[in-house]
């Protein structure tokens, strides 16, 4: 007879405060056969806390190709085991995400508990509207790969979720203000912990007041989808991506560093028309522009 395979589970655990954990985790985890874990060390302060005696296998980004296919025999081989990350949700900016991948395509059960996670519970506090959402998690660390994920995040009409470091904070918020324009913003510190904050405001109020975050502590960034984008000149007013012409809005990308053909490609794609209609109004109104600047010049002479 075929021996079934055992579960694998996917159990959040606290951002911060242990009050956050569920009965169901805590069951979860003393009750399965072992416990893939991100940071063996770091767990095993959450696990003590419960006095949870699973044994723990170190499971991470560096080594989740060895230690998935290890996990995965041992699934199929009966055993159960629960994948936790440092913190929060597994398998969201995690490996627990290659190993659930991997686990369905065996046909081995995924079980997923509900819990905590960062980017949620910065959402409900944002102020920022919670009936459409992306989740875009963290930027790539260069420049100019983070430029070119705003620029194709900058088009949606949702909100946007980011998680970002401390040291990187200040870099990310001036690529954010100089790709996305300006627009109403919701920074979090520190989710659940005793240091908690908060701060509601807008890009260019953020990248132009360097006192205004504190650089410690896990940041996440709810910013507004590009209809929420503010009049620069008038924070508190609101203006429309759409009231913009093609020219004045491709203008406005180039202002920012983007390349004219990108520029002319994104916005074909905001406004759902093709890229030759876009360029065809650009050219048209630089030869105008052209042709107003000759006429200016014959009458000054």
């Amino acid at each position: 007879m075929e021996k079934k395979s055992g579960i694998l589970y996917l159990v959040p655990t606290p951002i911060g405060n242990m009050e956050d954990m569920t009965y169901r985790a805590v069951r979860t985890l003393a009750e399965v056969d072992y416990i893939a874990a991100e940071d063996t060390r770091h767990s095993g302060i959450l696990l003590s806390h419960f006095d949870i005696h699973t044994p723990m296998i170190s499971y991470h980004e560096h080594n989740k190709a060895e230690k998935g296919t290890q996990l995965l025999t041992m699934l199929q081989e009966g055993k159960s085991i629960a994948v936790i990350s440092d913190a929060g949700m597994p398998a969201i900016s995690d490996p627990g995400a290659d190993i659930a991948r991997r686990a369905l395509e065996l046909g081995i059960q995924v079980v997923p508990l509900p819990g905590a996670n960062a980017g949620l519970t910065a959402l409900i506090a944002s102020g920022q509207d919670t009936t459409g959402f992306c989740f875009i998690g963290f930027l790539p660390k260069k420049g100019r790969h983070r430029l070119e994920v705003l620029t194709r995040v900058g088009a949606y009409e949702e909100t946007l979720i980011f998680y970002e470091a401390p040291h990187r904070i200040r870099e990310v918020l001036s690529d954010m203000k100089r790709v996305l324009g300006n627009r109403p913003v919701a920074i979090a510190r520190e989710l659940t912990k005793r240091f908690e904050e908060f701060t509601y405001t807008n890009l260019a109020s953020v990248v132009a007041d360097e006192e205004s975050l504190t650089l410690k502590g896990e940041f996440v960034i709810i910013i507004g989808g590009v209809k929420t984008r503010l009049d620069e000149d008038n924070a508190e007013g609101y203006t429309n991506i759409n009231d913009l012409s093609y020219e004045e809005e491709v203008g406005e990308l180039m202002a920012k560093g983007i390349a004219k053909k990108e520029a002319i490609r994104e916005v074909a794609k905001r406004r759902g028309v093709s890229r030759r209609e876009v360029y065809n109004a650009v050219e048209r109104a630089n030869q105008t522009n052209s042709e107003v600047r000759s006429q200016a010049e014959e009458e000054q002479e």
